[in-house]
Parts: structure tokens; sequence; C-alpha cells
């Protein structure tokens, strides 16, 4: 990396650190791993809202998921959007964690990256879920790399392939769990309160590079 591009990486990374909250993802492992579904393509209210219609129904986990009626589970996720895919997608995920040996704790027990190709290998599981849920579900020391990461980098001059830019921030933050989950918390409230919101004149990464 050359000392500009590190410079433009902690710029950044001072800008949107502090937007960050330690306890941003409530929830248990099995909460984690649905809402990493859930949260694909709509914004997080609706995964809370759809989270809590899978408590309220008793089928926030991996067995209520795998045993109740599929017309439920899409009813108490329509909020999401894309239910029916989704449905599929936690469905999928589901019957995996109940019919592999060890379930859920012998995932736990698998090394980061066997545990990245197991996730990725189940239908509907792109990087993005599979980061979440390594990061957030299992606390491996993963950087989440989302949208918002990649457009709020682009927008202070940083543009590279996506695991190349991944790379490029867990090497500039603390080598910890707790900071890469408190650094994608930042940047997902950052670009909520600004990208999402088209603030663009109000953005600190963009005017400091005006």
């Amino acid at each position: 990396m050359s000392e500009s591009g590190s410079c433009n990486i902690r710029r950044v990374l001072a800008t949107v650190i502090p937007y960050g909250k330690k306890d941003w993802w409530k929830g248990n492992r099995e909460e984690v791993m649905i809402g990493a579904v859930l949260t694909q393509q709509t914004r997080w209210e609706n995964v809370d809202r759809g989270l809590g219609q899978l408590k309220k129904i008793g089928i926030a986990d991996m067995a209520g998921i795998v045993q109740c009626e599929n017309a439920m589970l899409e009813k108490a996720i329509r909020c999401t959007g894309f239910y029916r895919v989704k449905a599929r997608r936690l469905r999928a995920l589901a019957r995996h964690v109940q019919e592999r040996p060890g379930g859920l704790e012998g995932m736990a027990a698998e090394t980061t990256e066997n545990l990245r190709e197991e996730l990725l290998r189940i239908a509907g599981i792109g990087e993005e879920t599979a980061e979440s849920i390594l990061c957030f579900g299992f606390g491996r020391m993963v950087f989440v790399m989302d949208a918002y990461t990649q457009r709020i980098c682009a927008c202070g001059g940083i543009r590279s392939r996506r695991m190349a830019l991944q790379d490029r921030i867990m090497q500039e933050l603390p080598a910890t769990a707790e900071s890469y989950r408190t650094a994608h918390a930042a940047f997902v409230e950052y670009g909520r309160r600004f990208c999402s919101s088209r603030k663009c004149s109000e953005c600190r990464i963009k005017r400091s590079i005006a």
C-alpha cells in the first residue's frame, strides 16, 4: 500500500469510527445468523421488525425455521422484502446447521477460513452475509465489507477491489474482533446518516477532498 493510500484509509477511519457502537448488533448467535440473511437488500429497521415477528411466534432459531410452515415464515419476514427468496435461504441455512455433525458447536470449533468456506457453500450465503455471521455470530477477526464501506472509501479517494480494500482496512485497525465489529457498525451508521439521505454536502470525507 502506498503512503498516500495509507493516509487516506486512516483519514476515513478517523472520520467514521466515532459513529461506531460496540453493542450495535445484539442477539444470540442464531439470531445474528438469521439477521444476516434478512439484512440482504434492506434496511436494518426492517430486519429488526422481522426478527421481532419471528420471536413473537417462537421461531427465531434454526430449529424453529426448519419446523415451521413456509407460509408462517414468509409472513413473519415479509417486511424485510424479497421474503420468498429469504425464506428459502433461511431454510437452507437452518437445515445445514441442524444436519451438520456437531451443529453450531461444531461450526464454532472450525477455523475461520474453513467456516467461511462452509458458509459460502450454503445457498444464498454470499461474501458479505458470511462475513457478518463470522464477525458478529462467531466473534471472528473478520471485517465485514458492505456497500456503505466501499462507497464511503471511494468518496475518500480510495478505489480498490473488494478484497484488497478489506485487507487495507484490517491492516489499519487493531487486530481484534471487537475493533472490526465497531468499525463495521461505524461505516453503516455513517452511511445511514449521509449516504442514504444523500447529504453529500455535509459529508466530512467528501468535503476533505474537495
